[in-house]
């Protein structure tokens, strides 16, 4: 089925993306798969696409923060008060939109130093941050010891042992959570991205646990809190979902009562998923609070769960949908009978399409005049590669040069998730948008700014 469609198809009631005013501050009782988006009735957060593109350029990439808050709202709506959010930073990790979260109240999930230091600026509470990612140096580790965080994840025993080492230097306690590997067969996602089919990447196994448990309790400069377990991301089945997160509580119980500790936090991660393709439809939030509430019921009745806190970790589902990745058409033929159409940007910005081999819904922007009558159109970027292709063969009004193109649900992983120096192109300008008002959140960056960086040595 095709991802690409004109900016105003018939309004459809039934459908994840049909456009929708941004609502007040959401109950749960009107909660089910709906997804509201960027872009409504033409327009991207309550502005004209045109007047951005004047403004800031193209391409450009544009993040409605009213949106934001809209899906954080629903989702907290959903949630039993046992469960708290931390925002998953490498979903998008634009300073302004990171600083909506901590506004929020929201606390941060990072996987680098860098990303640390994000939260930090952002003004999210250090004491609100869990640490997460294989592969942490030891002058992250440090960092993050020293700035207090909430919880660092463990990813094997090599690491526990470093940890250690690093809190005894600083005379500290690391607050610590030990990850358990997930098995890839007992992942929901529909296209693999957290998954590493095997290669045992992410967490370890149930013997390393106990063992890193073991360890950890005995340490007079480790805190264990409890556990992280996430292999999943993208998931749209609310069932999936709750289902993983009652076996990893569960699971981490059972560890608390053999080693014998107070579990205080579980870290069941994100993986809250957004339909990217017209066929799919969003997280039934209602059916997921309700399977979550009677978890945490559970969690109530039993002395090891009892004063538990369970964080979860989203971050596609409270940002993808409220960005958009704007481009105009610079070039129009036919080949084979086929409307070819080259916008000014491509997968160096936007990787995600070619990455996971998943196209995005398309929109075209007219300036102007009602067309009729659909073709065929492919939609390519200006890079010397066939990967650039955003959407081929797709039934679409063909879109004149000069046209503005809009591709949506780049909300998550989509600018800093790319390959920007590829070609040499410039590198948009990232906007924010609220309240009905734009504002500069990244400027755009033109190629003798990073060519300007480089040395020629004098041999």
């Amino acid at each position: 089925m095709s991802a690409v469609r004109d900016v105003e198809p018939p309004h459809d009631s039934r459908s994840p993306h049909a456009s929708r005013p941004l609502a007040p501050s959401p109950s749960l009782a009107p909660l089910g798969p709906i997804l509201l988006e960027i872009l409504r009735d033409g327009r991207l957060g309550d502005l004209e696409p045109e007047a951005l593109a004047q403004r800031f350029g193209t391409p450009l990439y544009v993040y409605d923060l009213d949106v934001i808050e809209h899906q954080v709202g629903a989702l907290r709506a959903a949630l039993p008060t046992a469960m708290e959010l931390a925002y998953a930073v490498k979903a998008n990790p634009a300073l302004a939109v990171l600083a909506t979260m901590a506004r929020l109240g929201l606390g941060a999930d990072v996987a680098s130093g860098g990303e640390l230091e994000t939260a930090r600026r952002a003004g999210v509470p250090l004491s609100r941050v869990v640490v997460t990612g294989p592969g942490k140096r030891d002058e992250e580790l440090a960092i993050a010891v020293s700035a207090g965080v909430r919880a660092i994840t463990v990813e094997s025993p090599a690491e526990l042992d470093r940890l250690e080492r690093i809190a005894s230097h600083l005379r500290l306690r690391a607050p610590v959570l030990l990850r358990a590997a997930v098995a890839t067969d007992a992942s929901p996602e529909r296209i693999r991205i957290v998954g590493d089919d095997g290669a045992g990447k992410f967490g370890m196994s149930a013997g390393d646990l106990v063992d890193a448990a073991t360890r950890a309790i005995r340490s007079s400069h480790l805190e264990m809190l409890g556990v992280h377990a996430f292999g999943a991301s993208n998931v749209l089945d609310p069932a999936a979902i709750a289902d993983h997160v009652g076996s990893t509580v569960q699971a981490a119980a059972g560890l608390a009562r053999r080693i014998g500790f107070p579990l205080r936090l579980v870290d069941v991660g994100g993986g809250l998923g957004i339909p990217y393709e017209p066929h799919e439809e969003a997280i039934d939030l209602a059916a997921l609070g309700t399977r979550l509430r009677a978890l945490a019921a559970g969690w109530a009745d039993d002395p090891a769960t009892r004063s538990t806190r369970v964080l979860l970790e989203p971050g596609r589902f409270l940002v993808g949908s409220a960005g958009a990745y704007l481009a105009r058409v610079v070039d129009r033929k036919t080949v084979d009978g086929t409307t070819v159409v080259i916008i000014d940007g491509g997968i160096h910005h936007l990787v995600r399409p070619a990455l996971v081999g998943q196209e995005h819904r398309i929109r075209a922007l007219g300036r102007g005049g009602a067309r009729t009558g659909t073709s065929p159109v492919t939609i390519a970027g200006p890079l010397c590669s066939g990967l650039d292709v955003f959407s081929r063969d797709c039934d679409l009004v063909p879109p004149a040069v000069g046209d503005l193109i809009a591709v949506l649900d780049v909300g998550a992983y989509g600018y800093t998730e790319s390959m920007p120096l590829f070609l040499s192109h410039p590198m948009p300008a990232e906007v924010g948008l609220r309240d009905g008002r734009a504002e500069l959140l990244r400027p755009r960056v033109e190629p003798v700014e990073w060519l300007d960086r480089q040395r020629n040595p004098a041999w």
